[in-house]
């Protein structure tokens, strides 16, 4: 048995409904309980639920800086981990806790904060917790300015460049992966950008913020998705767009693990 999940080599069969590979076609979202599509930029629950079975335990201590509706800390609450949240706008984050709330799992705790994850402190939680670290990091950030989530300065969606949306980004991983364990996990979930006829491969930028910081690239996975919201029903329209010039029509996301090593 792996030191950072519950899983069982001698028992592989058994784990049919687990993803090995590094691709990720999932068909629709998972909609059960208080799962919700309705807040824009939210992730398939897919996504932690595979990410939190791989690399880590139950007991185990769950961060996600970027919490928006609270996908992660349902599922970290179902699979009977501890989950810390944190959300910059207060009316997303009261609306993630009531959610939170119907599904409580009265064997672990799930925290939500209020605040900004390049400043928070999270050392608080932890002390009141008696906790020194977490097993586990989940960063979905905004994927740059493709969608404003607020009006609030500090969120990254109002980054006014590339340069500052990655600094302010580096600043959310140095602020919650220092408490991250030594030789455990964190994922980011990232899409890239089309702008001014070219493609910004913000995955790989984003990525390359780790690499930078020491930490082994695990994997990169690439995940599909299909219509969002604000391409609802145009596929004609985008295909006609495609076929009268230069570029495809973006079908898929980043799933990038690392390892903190250091």
């Amino acid at each position: 048995m792996a030191k950072y999940n519950d899983l069982n080599p001698k028992e592989w069969k058994k784990y049919s409904d687990i993803y090995t590979d590094t691709l990720w076609l999932i068909d629709k979202r998972d909609n059960s309980g208080v799962h919700s599509g309705a807040y824009h930029g939210n992730f398939v629950p897919q996504i932690p639920n595979q990410l939190l079975k791989r690399y880590t335990k139950k007991g185990d201590w769950i961060l996600d800086p970027f919490m928006g509706s609270g996908t992660s800390i349902i599922e970290a609450q179902r699979l009977g981990r501890n989950s810390i949240g944190i959300e910059l706008q207060q009316e997303v984050a009261k609306e993630a806790h009531q959610r939170v709330i119907i599904e409580k799992n009265e064997i672990c705790s799930g925290r939500i904060c209020i605040g900004d994850s390049r400043t928070f402190d999270v050392q608080q939680i932890l002390n009141k917790e008696m906790i020194n670290n977490v097993q586990f990091v989940i960063f979905h950030p905004p994927y740059w300015d493709i969608i404003k989530f607020s009006d609030n300065p500090n969120d990254l969606s109002n980054s006014n460049s590339l340069d500052e949306f990655l600094n302010n980004f580096g600043d959310v991983i140095d602020n919650t992966c220092k408490y991250l364990e030594k030789n455990r996990y964190c994922a980011l979930v990232i899409g890239d950008k089309y702008a001014n006829g070219e493609i910004v491969p913000l995955g790989f930028y984003c990525m390359n913020l780790f690499i930078k910081r020491d930490y082994k690239l695990k994997a990169i996975i690439v995940k599909n998705f299909e219509d969002t919201k604000g391409k609802s029903n145009q596929k004609a329209i985008w295909r006609y767009r495609a076929l009268a010039s230069d570029f495809y029509i973006f079908k898929h996301e980043y799933i990038m693990v690392f390892k903190k090593v250091k």
